[in-house]
């Protein structure tokens, strides 16, 4: 299957989406955001990255702030970095990059302000930029980093099999779920909604207070059934 322009989602929302399905509705679907600490600090390490120049650094040529697309997974977004370290003259997996001779290997770079998370948002948002960049360039990306703010390191990200899988699975269920316009129930879970800065918005502890004060009414009435 290839998507045309018109269908073509946010590679961003990759992230939002194996993150949380609802906090990926309520964005694409709703188009509800809501900045906090954490989304400001982001934005400002991003822009600082993408500003930068162009550069040259012996076999590495860097790039920042390219466009990317896929058509074939249907996602459309742009990068913090791609490094293209020089390949050997007979590497076909390289890319041919107009007006730099030889060939190149695309190496994405992703930017983030925290440190390395336990689920795979990160991982998926940086794989789908490598299925972009081959798609574009004809070339093979096997793998890329991930720099974190807080670490100050970058942590190596293979493309692998099972990353792909995970990221082609998420692409195809981020758009089932847009064209679904259907924004799934929320579900309270402290290790991401107290974080989320759409926690307002999202309101996932509305349904445990109706809980609670239902059960505070059955208890209240069986006591009062008892007085009597």
């Amino acid at each position: 299957m290839r998507y045309s322009e018109d269908e073509l989602l946010p590679l961003s929302a990759l992230q939002h989406l194996i993150y949380c399905e609802r906090q990926a509705a309520l964005i694409h679907i709703e188009q509800i955001w809501v900045d906090n600490v954490w989304t400001v600090e982001g934005s400002h390490l991003h822009d600082a990255i993408v500003t930068g120049h162009a550069e040259t650094r012996r076999e590495v040529r860097i790039a920042r702030d390219l466009a990317l697309r896929s058509l074939r997974i249907g996602i459309t977004g742009r990068t913090d970095v791609v490094e293209f370290h020089g390949a050997a003259p007979m590497d076909a997996v390289g890319a041919c990059i107009h007006d730099w001779p030889g060939r190149w290997i695309p190496f994405p770079v992703e930017y983030k302000r925290g440190r390395p998370k336990r689920h795979h948002a990160d991982e998926v948002q940086l794989c789908a930029q490598a299925i972009c960049l081959e798609e574009m360039l004809d070339a093979h990306v096997p793998e890329g980093a991930l720099f974190y703010g807080q670490t100050r390191r970058r942590q190596p990200v293979l493309f692998d099999a099972d990353l792909r899988a995970m990221t082609e699975s998420a692409a195809l269920r981020l758009h089932q779920l847009v064209n679904s316009r259907i924004t799934p129930k929320a579900v309270y879970d402290p290790d991401r909604c107290d974080e989320c800065s759409l926690f307002a918005s999202c309101r996932p502890r509305a349904g445990e207070r109706r809980v609670d004060r239902y059960m505070e009414d059955a208890l209240r009435q069986t006591r009062s059934d008892e007085e009597i």
